[in-house]
C-alpha cells in the first residue's frame, strides 16, 4: 500500500536524501576517493564551512554526514537564534560527553549571520573537540568567517546544480510514490523539464517548490475537466507555478501610450518634424515633461547608443536644463534633445546586445565567473584557484590580452555586433583589427 503524502510538508523537505547514494549533484565532492566519501568511510568528520549558493545541498548534506557517526546532531539557525542558545547547547554538548562519550555535530545555518563576538563563542569548543562544527553560508567565508575560526574548519565548496542533476532531481520527485507526487500519476508534458530546470537556476529547493504548485495546478484543472492527458504538467503550468510572466502596463491609458509610441517611432525613423509633432501633442495634453525625458534618455540608448554617444549626453543636459527653467521654457530644451536625437545616425546593437546576453542568462543560468578573472584577496581564495593565470592587459603590446572572459558553457558567443553607422563604424573596425591581431598572436603561441 503506498503510503499517504502529507500535504503540509513541502515537496522540497519530503524528497531531502537520505543517505549520500541519494545524493545528487556535487560531483567533486562525492563519489569514491573523494573527500566526503573518505571522511564518512574513516568516522572521523572534521569541522566545516559549506560555502554555496541556496539549494545546492548544504543542510542535507550536514544532516547525511551527521547520520555517518554516533554523535548527536543539532540544528541551528542563526536567523533565529543567539549566544544564549549556544550555551545551552555547550551544557548539553559536555553532559553527552561525559556521560555516554558521544560527541555532538553543531549546525549552523547561515553562520554568516553571527558577527564577530558571536563566532568568537564556538573557538574554544571547536578547538576542543566539544563539538564538529558544520556551518552553511551563501556568502564567501573569507569575508564573513572570522579567520581563528576558519583555520579550524575544512571549507567546501557546492556548486549551482547543472541540469542533469536537476532533471534527476525533478524526475525522481514526480515519480517517487512515498514521498514525491509518484502517486498522483503525473507526467512532464513536451519540454516543461527543460523549463523547470532552467527556471530553477541551479537551485533544487526553488525547482522543486514550483513543481509542487504546478502539480496543484494540473490537478485542479483534472478536477474540473477530467481528462488522462490534462495529467501533463505543461510549459504553461511551470510559467504560471515560477511566476515568470511579465508584467503588463496599465491599460487604462492608451492615448498616453499611442503618443509615446508614435513619438519614439518618428525619432527612429529620422523624421524630426513627425517628432516634434508628437512632443507637442504630449506637452499640450499635460503629459509630465520629465517622463517624456526618461523617455528620450531611453531612447539615447536603445536606438542611437555609440553610433552617437553624444546622444545620452544632450537627453541628460536636456532633463537637467528642464529641471532649472521649468514650465513653458523648459520645453524648447526638450524640442531641442528631440531634433537632435531625431538626426542623429542610428544603431540598436547595444539594445540587441542586452537582449541577447538576457536571453543566455535566462537559458543558461548563473554561470560562474572563470578562475582568472576573480580577486583573491584571502588566502582561501588564492588556494581555490582565485585569479590564477589572469594576464595583466597593460602589460602586454597594444594592452591586448588573449584570454577569455566569459564562463566557458559561451565562450565563443558574441553579444555586441556594432553597425557601419556614425562612431560605431570606428568601432567596427578596431573590434575586428584587435580580432587579427589576437588571432595571429594565438597563431603563432601554437606553432
Amino acid at each position: 500500500m503506498v503510503q499517504q503524502i502529507n500535504p503540509q510538508i513541502p515537496l522540497a523537505e519530503r524528497m531531502r536524501p537520505q543517505s549520500l547514494s541519494d545524493f545528487v549533484g556535487q560531483d567533486d565532492l562525492m563519489g569514491e576517493g573523494k573527500l566526503l566519501s573518505s571522511v564518512i568511510a574513516s568516522g572521523n568528520l572534521p569541522s566545516l564551512i559549506l560555502w554555496g549558493p541556496p539549494g545546492t545541498g548544504k543542510t542535507t548534506l550536514a544532516r547525511i554526514l551527521a547520520r555517518s557517526t554516533a554523535a548527536d546532531f543539532v540544528f541551528f539557525s542563526a536567523v533565529l537564534s543567539g549566544v544564549k542558545e549556544v550555551r545551552k547547547i555547550v551544557t548539553q554538548a559536555t553532559k553527552l560527553k561525559e556521560e555516554e562519550n558521544r560527541g555532538t555535530i553543531f549546525f549552523i545555518d547561515e553562520i554568516h549571520r553571527f558577527n564577530k563576538s558571536q563566532q568568537d563563542a564556538f573557538l574554544p569548543h571547536v578547538e576542543s573537540g566539544l563539538f564538529t562544527l558544520i556551518g552553511a553560508t551563501t556568502e564567501n567565508p573569507s569575508f564573513m568567517v572570522i579567520a581563528p575560526l576558519l583555520s579550524r574548519c575544512k571549507t567546501l565548496v557546492l556548486h549551482p546544480l547543472g541540469e542533469k542533476p536537476l532533471s534527476e532531481i525533478f524526475t525522481r520527485a514526480l515519480t517517487d510514490a512515498v514521498s514525491g507526487l509518484g502517486s498522483l500519476e503525473l507526467s512532464f508534458g513536451e519540454d516543461s523539464l527543460a523549463l523547470l530546470t532552467s527556471l530553477a537556476d541551479g537551485d533544487a529547493r526553488k525547482g522543486l517548490n514550483t513543481l509542487d504548485i504546478a502539480a496543484t495546478l494540473v490537478l485542479h484543472r483534472n478536477s474540473v475537466n477530467p481528462n488522462v492527458s490534462d495529467l501533463q504538467i505543461t510549459r504553461d503550468d511551470v510559467r504560471e507555478a515560477a511566476q515568470q510572466s511579465s508584467l503588463r502596463y496599465d491599460k487604462n491609458g492608451d492615448e498616453h501610450y499611442n503618443l509615446i509610441s508614435a513619438l519614439h517611432k518618428s525619432l527612429r525613423d529620422s523624421d524630426p518634424d513627425g517628432s516634434l509633432y508628437w512632443l507637442y501633442r504630449m506637452l499640450e495634453s499635460g503629459e509630465d515633461p520629465l517622463y517624456i525625458c526618461r523617455r528620450l534618455i531611453r531612447f539615447a540608448s536603445e536606438d542611437i547608443g555609440i553610433a552617437d554617444p553624444q546622444a545620452l549626453t544632450h537627453t541628460i543636459s536636456c532633463r537637467d536644463a528642464y529641471h532649472t527653467l521649468g514650465l513653458p521654457e523648459g520645453k524648447l530644451a526638450i524640442a531641442q534633445a528631440v531634433v537632435y536625437l531625431a538626426t542623429a545616425p542610428k544603431s540598436n546593437a547595444i539594445y540587441k546586445a542586452e537582449k541577447d546576453i538576457l536571453h543566455c542568462i535566462v537559458k543558461t543560468g548563473t554561470l560562474p565567473v572563470p578562475l582568472h578573472l576573480r580577486n583573491a584577496p584571502t588566502k582561501l581564495m588564492k588556494e581555490q584557484g582565485y585569479g590564477k593565470g589572469y594576464a595583466y592587459a597593460h602589460d602586454a603590446d597594444q594592452a591586448l590580452v588573449a584570454q577569455e572572459h566569459l564562463p566557458e558553457e559561451i565562450n565563443n558567443k558574441r553579444f555586441y555586433a556594432p553597425t557601419n553607422r556614425g562612431y560605431e563604424s570606428l568601432i567596427k573596425d578596431r573590434l575586428e583589427k584587435w580580432r587579427v591581431i589576437l588571432q595571429q598572436r594565438q597563431n603563432h603561441a601554437k606553432n
